[in-house]
């Protein structure tokens, strides 16, 4: 027998599946596709729990789309950074760790992925923001009520959950959907490859 809090759990999981618009995650992943063929960069951000889901999505980005070569995307995980993180906190504010960083290094046509599941952090909030001023197409993984991310955002997915956990979850399964799918679907890249290694041998021979 399936104890009552499995039952539970699985029915809310569920239900946040079935009702989902999945335009927004279609758009995602091209848009994903398109920065692994440009070489552009994407950048995750969370706080808790969608911290360590935005790392462990970039690990899956980095390397878990393309074992066999090698070569996956270009991918930062703000929140990784501890000394970046803490020093940042200090000498600004917390609200600013996350669009600082995406000020030094995004360039326009990049992409931002943020996780969050109030859509209420202010530096999710700011580093939307930020993503708007720098021309980087911003997406935004959300529960609840999507709170003020829902409209900052260039692209919500938003599952109205209230479950943090919950939210959560669906925030590993939209990146662990996408991942597969761009592993299923790697770009022809063996040119750039062939450019790096030449510009890599001119280095070390220098």
């Amino acid at each position: 027998m399936i104890p009552p809090f499995v039952l539970s759990y699985q029915k809310s999981l569920l239900t946040a599946l079935e009702g989902q618009d999945w335009d927004n995650v279609v758009l995602l992943a091209e848009a994903l596709h398109r920065c692994w063929r440009e070489g552009r960069q994407v950048f995750l951000c969370g706080n808790g729990g969608s911290a360590a889901n935005a790392i462990h999505l970039a690990n899956d980005l980095l390397y878990g789309v393309d074992k066999k070569d090698g070569c996956g995307l270009r991918v930062w995980a703000l929140p990784a950074n501890q000394a970046v993180m803490t020093c940042l906190s200090n000498d600004l504010s917390y609200e600013d760790v996350f669009s600082q960083q995406l000020s030094v290094q995004a360039n326009p046509g990049d992409v931002l992925i943020a996780l969050s599941g109030s859509g209420n952090s202010p530096n999710i909030l700011k580093a939307l923001l930020r993503a708007r001023q720098l021309n980087v197409t911003s997406f935004a993984i959300l529960g609840f009520s999507g709170g003020r991310a829902l409209e900052m955002a260039d692209h919500p997915i938003h599952f109205p959950v209230n479950d943090m956990q919950v939210a959560e979850d669906l925030q590993m399964m939209v990146g662990h959907m996408l991942m597969q799918w761009l592993s299923e679907h790697r770009p022809t890249y063996s040119h750039e490859r062939q450019n790096s290694d030449s510009r890599q041998h001119v280095v070390l021979g220098s």
